[in-house]
């Protein structure tokens, strides 16, 4: 039998009789896959447990050097086979690795979780994945707004037809309107670094969020706790841990980290979708690679697939804040376990969503073609119905000839080519384009200058 958290394992033994989630076999990047893997939790569960036997041992607990250096070289020494069968019969998978974590820990075996409960490990473990799963997300989305800003830089002049209600309206340019999308992206990513830099801590609480065990164990010092508290929160790489906790951090967290990916989801749908209605319209493309197939049955087909995907993906992403919104809502007290298999789901398929349409997104956005006659020709036909209407009042798309053949207007006859320019209906678009970019994308994307160049990779 495969071990758990072993990927590649898991997938040879279910081969493909068994359901696996594409999230992780079709669409997700590696890193992400394995921020969310059994391996990284299980070992993040020893990582802290080893913090709190450190602290501990700094605060005058009998804790011996030997203990520590023999739970350090074990950290990555994880039996997943008997952790399995401990939690087949404990029925409770913390201490099912506790007892595995002990087994190769013989003589720190007594203080593994001393003064700890479930949630030390359980909670603080999610805190420092969605720490992490942040960390990958920003980057990815900064260089979405990146490539976005260079095509909307390079096509800030570039006149084409904007719609309102999908009805032809005024004129605006390519660039100025994907200077809409990078708008709504730069929330995203303002949303998500502020939502990243706000996690706190669940730190060092104890059952009900009081300490009494940790009090117990230091004989009723209460600077050692606060300082215990402190010390494992610092060897986490948090600035910060909550004052106040149930048995778990709020789950109103995870309601703030659900909201922003939904948020983005919204944004990417919106983008998405705007690409396929001006893929039908002729004026743009996303990539297309020489091989690829756009139907089976009508090879002539140029399908704006990544662009459903996005689209597909990200309703998913966005229904699943109603997970945490309901989780926070019933939990009763101090903590009730109705929380524990649902955040399971939602928080790691948030995350594995997001990164698949930030992926996706971004090879979209490094190869859209943009086809400036159809946009041309479609401005000028608009061009002529307007000046049908505000010359005759009514007039039909043969306004020009008519002009050219009256001799009443043989004083702008030569200004005709200029008054037709589509460039002279589209306002102060290119200047807001260069304005926009300079002000408010580029200063926002500095902090990731050194990831700027690496260029998606696709999956399936």
């Amino acid at each position: 039998m495969a071990e758990r958290g072993d990927r590649g394992g898991q997938q040879a033994a279910c081969g493909h009789d068994s359901y696996r989630t594409p999230l992780a076999s079709r669409y997700a990047s590696p890193e992400m896959c394995f921020v969310f893997s059994d391996r990284y939790k299980f070992r993040t569960w020893r990582q802290l447990w080893l913090w709190l036997a450190e602290a501990e041992q700094t605060l005058g607990l009998p804790i011996t050097d030997e203990q520590i250096q023999e739970m350090k070289s074990n950290l990555d020494n994880i039996d997943f086979k008997m952790a399995a069968e401990e939690e087949k019969q404990l029925r409770h998978d913390v201490m099912a690795h506790v007892h595995t974590f002990g087994h190769c820990c013989p003589k720190a075996a007594a203080i593994i979780h001393l003064g700890a409960t479930s949630c030390y490990v359980g909670d603080n473990t999610d805190l420092i994945i969605l720490r992490n799963a942040f960390d990958l997300l920003l980057p990815k989305l900064a260089r979405v707004i990146s490539r976005l800003a260079d095509f909307a830089k390079e096509r800030a002049d570039l006149p084409t037809l904007g719609f309102t209600h999908f009805q032809p309206a005024q004129l605006t340019t390519v660039g100025k309107r994907c200077c809409l999308w990078i708008q709504d992206l730069c929330m995203d990513l303002q949303n998500l670094k502020r939502v990243r830099d706000d996690l706190r801590f669940r730190g060092v609480k104890g059952t009900t969020g009081t300490q009494a065990s940790f009090l117990q164990l230091f004989e009723g010092d209460d600077q050692k706790v606060e300082q215990l508290d402190r010390m494992v929160t610092e060897k986490a790489g948090f600035k910060r841990a909550f004052i106040i906790t149930g048995q778990t951090y709020t789950r109103k967290v995870d309601i703030e980290v659900l909201s922003v990916l939904a948020s983005l989801g919204a944004s990417v749908h919106k983008i998405c979708t705007d690409i396929r209605l001006l893929a039908n319209l002729k004026e743009m493309e996303e990539p297309f690679e020489k091989q690829q197939i756009g139907s089976s049955a009508m090879p002539y087909k140029r399908n704006p697939m990544r662009s459903e995907r996005c689209c597909s993906l990200a309703r998913h992403l966005m229904t699943l804040l109603m997970d945490p919104l309901q989780t926070a809502s019933v939990q009763w007290f101090e903590r009730t376990l109705d929380d524990s298999a649902n955040r399971r789901i939602c928080l790691a398929e948030a995350f594995l969503t997001a990164d698949t349409i930030l992926n996706t997104l971004q090879n979209i956005s490094e190869g859209l073609v943009v086809y400036p006659k159809d946009c041309h020709e479609k401005i000028r036909v608009l061009s002529q119905q307007a000046a049908a209407v505000v010359k005759q009042e009514g007039g039909d798309n043969d306004l020009i000839e008519r002009i050219q053949a009256d001799p009443y207007f043989s004083p702008i006859h030569s200004q005709l080519d200029h008054l037709l320019d589509p460039s002279s209906f589209t306002g102060r678009a290119s200047q807001q384009v260069q304005r926009f970019l300079e002000e408010e994308v580029y200063p926002l994307l500095k902090p990731y200058e050194s990831v700027m160049k690496v260029k998606a990779e696709l999956c399936l």
